[in-house]
């Protein structure tokens, strides 16, 4: 066997100094110090001179796994973060303008035998005895009439879970957890860095800090935003551009007023060069817009956004700039790049704090023992690249099925794809077969969903579908439909449930 290499240094890991804070760095702040108990120092270093990118944030359900590795209540979560449920998204004129779809969360029909309810559902449309795709949803039922439950069904045991996820206000989130994460003994170090100190053998050995101190430690979580002061500012890991598959490289946020209904979903909006979303929250609605800077410019797109809003604006919109894609290496040497230090996906399918959490995890999984192992670093970075090229190819499907008439759209409709997303299209346009890879994120409904929202029609279907009698599924279709809409008229609405269970303070 090859000699295994390892950095340098051959102790046990003592210490893990998290550089930045907002989201990214209390989340690992408080997982990494829940997780360890005692033996390792868990210190974080960050200053209140620079600001993060705090806005309305929307989820999806994996957020859930989180907050219940770390024990706390989602209640008490949600009140304190101003907080709303989440069960699905909707894209309103991303296919055409006037078009609206939704990705929603959970199951879509009920899977028989073998193959999926797709298949089924395709029969039955060419055979004019279904509806559109929305009408097996659950998720999209509830979430059209506002409507909001967890726990067990309320009508039948048959029904499925209402899987869902979280709006909520990210500078919050990110104080909630700094007190959650302090209170096991996070200790936090406030100040601005003014150098990096590498050793002989090229790791990051130390900070310099302002007031002439200096902080050490064994492994660094470089959590510093899109200027990614250790990963490439000290290391020049590099970066993996992808803005030729998704162009958008601005983005504006502005909060209003909130307004009624409070829909359990978060709303995005084509536009003429780009994007615009919508987050409900209690007390206002999160919005900002998406867009290319190629084909507007910011007075255009800030003008567009505030003629958008549906309530009183309660601030000037934040800019933001960025470049979609990712560090070539998420783990460098001794750093471990997490959040917008590890690269930039715009938040079309709301994975911005799941990328935050999935790295936390795979760090756990491969936190150093003794050594620093090569062996450790490349599979980290395997698993990272492979989950952020899964979430890209599925962020550009969105663009590219499109019959929108603007330039900005045309490009992206005639736009070059990875050779996985063709591999996906190629296997749904010839028989509706959906795959998922591994660890994907994005699981079979999901892809079902947004395929045929935005037009994807496939030539033929799994032939074990035609082997039902047609009027056993007609009738199965029509049993699937009644059954969801009685379960989701039975629901209380969203907002009397937020009322009852964790209603912020005014």
């Amino acid at each position: 066997m090859g000699q295994v290499k390892t950095s340098a240094a051959a102790n046990p890991i003592r210490s893990v100094l998290i550089v930045g804070g907002g989201s990214a760095g209390w989340m690992a702040a408080a997982w990494l110090r829940h997780a360890f108990k005692d033996g390792i120092a868990i210190e974080l270093v960050e200053s209140e001179e620079i600001g993060t990118v705090g806005v309305g944030e929307a989820t999806i359900p994996q957020i859930r796994l989180f907050k219940d590795a770390l024990g706390m209540d989602e209640d008490a979560l949600l009140r304190a973060t101003d907080g709303t449920f989440k069960l699905g998204i909707e894209f309103v004129g991303w296919r055409e303008p006037g078009h609206r779809y939704m990705h929603a969360f959970g199951a879509v029909g009920r899977d028989v035998g073998l193959i999926s309810f797709q298949h089924y559902w395709l029969r039955a449309r060419a055979m004019g005895v279904a509806k559109s795709l929305d009408h097996y949803a659950l998720n999209e039922i509830a979430a059209r009439r506002a409507k909001m439950r967890r726990g067990a069904p309320l009508t039948a045991r048959i029904i499925p879970d209402l899987p869902y996820a979280y709006h909520f206000d990210a500078s919050l989130f990110a104080k909630t957890l700094r007190g959650f994460a302090e209170g096991l003994g996070v200790e936090r170090e406030e100040g601005r860095i003014l150098g990096v100190e590498l050793n002989q053998a090229g790791d990051v050995a130390a900070l310099a800090l302002d007031g002439e101190r200096r902080i050490d430690g064994d492994i660094f979580i470089d959590c510093t935003g899109f200027r990614g002061v250790l990963i490439e500012q000290a290391l020049q890991t590099g970066f993996e551009d992808w803005s030729h598959w998704l162009p958008c490289d601005r983005a504006l946020a502005v909060p209003s007023e909130r307004t009624e209904p409070l829909l359990p979903y978060t709303q995005t909006f084509a536009h003429e060069a780009g994007w615009r979303w919508r987050i409900p929250l209690q007390h206002r609605t999160g919005n900002g817009m998406v867009y290319c800077s190629r084909y507007w410019s910011d007075d255009q797109a800030a003008e567009t956004l505030l003629a958008s809003l549906d309530a009183r604006p309660l601030a000037d919109p934040r800019p933001l700039r960025f470049t979609a894609g990712k560090r070539r290496q998420g783990w460098n040497r001794n750093v471990i790049a997490i959040g917008l230090a590890s690269g930039f996906l715009e938040p079309l399918e709301s994975t911005s704090i799941h990328l935050i959490q999935s790295a936390i995890s795979r760090l756990l999984q491969m936190l150093p023992g003794r050594t620093v192992s090569d062996a450790d670093r490349r599979e980290y970075n395997r698993q990272t690249d492979f989950e952020m090229e899964r979430i890209r190819d599925f962020l550009i499907l969105h663009y590219r099925l499109n019959n929108r008439p603007e330039p900005f759209w045309q490009t992206c409709r005639e736009m070059a794809l990875p050779d996985t997303l063709t591999h996906k299209l190629e296997l749904f346009a010839a028989n509706g077969r959906i795959t998922r890879e591994h660890e994907e994120l994005f699981t079979e409904v999901g892809w079902l969903q947004v395929l045929i929202g935005q037009g994807a029609e496939p030539r033929g279907h799994h032939p074990i579908a035609d082997t039902i009698d047609a009027g056993d599924l007609a009738e199965y279709m029509r049993t699937i439909e009644l059954l969801y809409a009685r379960e989701a008229d039975a629901m209380p609405s969203h907002a009397d449930f937020i009322t009852r269970h964790c209603q912020a303070a005014a």
